[in-house]
């Protein structure tokens, strides 16, 4: 059996849910005081009117009833007369009844991940109806991404390779080639996508939202971002507040924190997320892992890593399974709970000594195909977070300073996610972003959606960005998973779906389970 089809439904899941990648958390950029936007829907400066004034040539695409074109932008917003991009775009218009309200943008997060797949394969078919009937539901896949001026970083088998690096280093050595692991990452990014490299960041990327805004015919920019795309979605309202009409950040990132913190808090949301797993796997008569306590489960995970990381398991390819792609694998179920039963009969077979279900599950978190070919999505990653904020470790030696933090945040993921927060250190291009509050004053209310056990962005974010923001509201589910709308709860979509067509936030502290 292909076990990428076994785990098919879960990579949709995954992109769904707002894929946000452990040990590269998004990170805050910066605005510049001159990107902050009236209240018009005119360009900032003449030398922008060509881009907000363009018509885009919309084509049939995809299935029935989307539409797609190429929108252009300039490269450097410090020179719009200078190297223009083109951007992918997309949209599936309102299909009634009811009054039609405008255009929908969606961004699942990442960064890195196709807005216009998300699109295309979810939001566009997948949304409520009566949202999908008064609003064209719109996607910019941002700069760098998938069909937008996508970076390049690495071959197939270089980034079969990069993933199967040990990032648990026992001791210098190992410490080293994982350091020359992310050097030879980052140089191949340099020499493969020199001229796009210094210009993905977070505020670029909103820059470029506004285009596609007024370019809509929109006056007021309507959107639903997840996990990344929330901290996309706050950096529109800080550019633009008197743009910005229904926003809703769900799965939020909290823009106030450095990289380190960032990275600490998700390897804690992780632990949160494993535990909650835990305690459902002792209760199921297939949980491999013990059926006596959660810290037996706990113990039992993490002995299983150690055995991978000294010997990897077969899974009827050329890569076996050792403990960086493993742990890829668990964490990649962590997104969504109805996940766990697959990740059950995974660790089981891989503790039996067939590692392919484990792997299949690791592969569709980085976006591997059954050909050897990787989506952009991990280099996109990379380069949005390392220039949105400066690095989280500069050196080996930082990290193993910071490693008692890491593993009191999650005994079981900690050293791996420490290491992986080093990425950044050898970046080729100087960050531009710095953290900061959000407070986006005169923006009309935005709606700020936290999951309690959310592993990729812990709930704590959502209750910081909803204060930072002058007119955010918290809107809560007591749940597991990444992300809330659209999930199951009746609850968090009926709050939603109310505030997207008839503006009404939920009240303050309103909770859903």
């Amino acid at each position: 059996m292909d076990n990428r089809r076994l785990f098919r439904a879960t990579a949709t899941a995954l992109a769904a849910a707002g894929l946000l990648i452990f040990g590269c958390t998004p990170a805050p950029g910066s605005a510049a005081p001159e990107s902050r936007a009236s209240g018009s829907s005119a360009p900032d400066s003449a030398a922008l009117k060509k881009f907000y004034d363009q018509k885009l040539k919309w084509r049939s695409c995809g299935a029935p009833g989307f539409q797609c074109a190429t929108m252009k932008a300039p490269l450097d917003y410090a020179k719009p007369d200078g190297t223009e991009i083109e951007l992918a775009v997309s949209r599936k218009k309102a299909t009634g009844p009811g009054k039609r309200l405008g255009s929908l943008l969606v961004n699942p997060g990442g960064p890195g991940g196709s807005a216009i797949g998300y699109l295309q394969g979810y939001a566009g078919i997948g949304y409520p109806a009566p949202v999908r009937a008064q609003y064209d539901v719109a996607a910019i896949d941002p700069r760098g991404v998938a069909r937008s001026e996508p970076i390049e970083c690495l071959t197939g088998p270089e980034m079969d390779a990069y993933t199967q690096v040990d990032q648990t280093p026992d001791d210098q050595t190992e410490s080293g080639l994982l350091a020359a692991s992310f050097k030879k990452f980052a140089q191949g990014c340099e020499k493969r996508s020199p001229g796009i490299l210094p210009h993905v960041s977070t505020v670029e990327a909103a820059r470029d939202m506004d285009i596609f805004r007024a370019v809509l015919g929109d006056k007021k920019l309507s959107y639903v971002g997840a996990s990344y795309g929330t901290f996309l979605g706050a950096t529109y309202a800080e550019l633009f507040p008197q743009r910005t009409g229904r926003l809703v950040l769900d799965g939020a990132m909290d823009p106030s924190l450095p990289a380190r913190d960032l990275n600490r808090d998700q390897t804690a949301g992780f632990e949160t997320a494993f535990q909650s797993f835990a305690q459902d796997c002792i209760q199921q008569p297939d949980c491999p892992l013990g059926n006596t306590t959660a810290a037996e489960v706990s113990a039992r995970m993490k002995a299983f890593f150690l055995t991978l990381d000294a010997k990897p398991v077969p899974t009827g390819e050329s890569r076996p399974l050792g403990e960086s792609l493993a742990t890829t694998g668990v964490i990649a179920a962590m997104y969504d709970e109805s996940a766990w039963p697959q990740l059950r009969e995974a660790l089981a077979s891989a503790m039996d000594g067939d590692g392919s279900a484990l792997l299949a599950l690791a592969d569709s978190y980085y976006e591997r195909e059954s050909d050897g070919s990787y989506a952009n999505l991990m280099y996109a990653n990379s380069a949005v977070n390392c220039l949105d904020l400066p690095a989280a470790f500069t050196s080996p030696e930082e990290v193993t300073q910071a490693l008692p933090a890491f593993e009191q945040a999650s005994p079981v993921f900690g050293k791996g996610l420490a290491w992986a927060s080093l990425n950044c250190a050898y970046w080729p291009t100087k960050a531009t972003g710095t953290p900061h509050r959000i407070e986006a004053k005169g923006a009309a209310p935005i709606v700020v959606v936290g999951t309690t056990r959310d592993p990729a962005t812990p709930y704590k974010w959502a209750q910081s960005l909803a204060t930072q923001l002058s007119s955010g509201t918290l809107l809560t589910y007591d749940g597991d998973g990444h992300t809330a709308y659209g999930r199951g709860s009746d609850c968090i979509d009926t709050a939603i779906n109310t505030y997207l067509l008839e503006g009404t936030p939920p009240p303050p502290a309103k909770k859903c389970s």
